[in-house]
């Protein structure tokens, strides 16, 4: 499991956006970065730089993935047939932690792996403890019957801060999702503005 050592809501002030779109987001009342030098005006970010920020929103917007495991996903998806960046996109929101998350089960994309890791978690009725887990598609995750009490899932359920994109199916009353497909980067609901073809390059060079 990936250890945070910085606040999120930090990550979200140094990234200069909101990054999961939540209203408690400090970036919405402070819009620069954190540290005593947050406010002082920043020269123009190079090439390397824009295409480095783009590689950190997209890896801090999954849980912060460690870089390691984020460049062996790149790898995957370059060498998949297709647009690597489409690959790269498909790759993530593929991961359980990401379709726990995107179906309402867990508030965080942080507390979705925190879920998973405790053993709540089973898909297609096996118990899976791995964040980074594939899924296929027409899978089913499902929380498990003894977890199916803890409040904090329902507290998730009934938030209203964002919509379960089309490619998931939830089953709020059995606290159930299906992974009904792999989702073309246009539908994937990011709150902020994500730059995958500049991912692509950034590891490219």
């Amino acid at each position: 499991m990936t250890k945070r050592l910085n606040s999120k809501h930090k990550v979200d002030r140094r990234l200069k956006v909101n990054l999961w779109g939540r209203p408690k987001s400090p970036f919405n009342t402070r819009a620069y970065g954190p540290g005593q030098h947050g406010q002082t005006r920043s020269a123009k970010p190079s090439d390397y730089g824009i295409q480095l920020q783009a590689k950190q929103k997209l890896k801090s917007y999954y849980g912060n993935i460690n870089e390691r495991q984020f460049r062996n996903i790149y790898k995957k998806a370059i060498m998949k047939k297709g647009d690597s960046a489409e690959n790269l996109i498909g790759l993530l929101e593929r991961r359980l932690d990401a379709v726990v998350y995107r179906a309402k089960l867990s508030t965080t994309i942080f507390s979705a792996r925190q879920l998973i890791n405790h053993g709540h978690v089973k898909v297609n009725g096996k118990k899976v403890n791995i964040s980074s887990y594939q899924l296929k598609e027409e899978a089913t995750v499902e929380i498990k019957d003894k977890s199916k009490q803890l409040a904090f899932i329902d507290i998730a359920l009934a938030n209203k801060e964002r919509e379960v994109p089309e490619y998931i199916q939830v089953d709020e009353k059995n606290k159930k999702a299906k992974f009904v497909r792999t989702p073309k980067f246009e539908e994937v609901p990011y709150p902020v503005v994500m730059e995958p073809n500049l991912v692509i390059e950034y590891y490219s060079r």
